[in-house]
């Protein structure tokens, strides 16, 4: 088959380190210092608590 594109990235431990673009789609390894996260990522309940 094809090369392999997506190796174990250092800083997360998941398989999104890209070969070729030398970052991790992620964590944004290789890019910024920051790890990359954003609010839609994750689901959170946004319904009010009814007394």
């Amino acid at each position: 088959m094809g090369k392999t594109l997506h190796i174990r990235c250092r800083r997360c431990g998941r398989r999104s380190y890209n070969v070729r673009k030398k970052r991790c789609a992620a964590c944004g390894f290789g890019e910024t210092a920051r790890i990359r996260r954003y609010s839609w990522q994750t689901k959170n309940l946004q319904r009010q608590r009814i007394v």
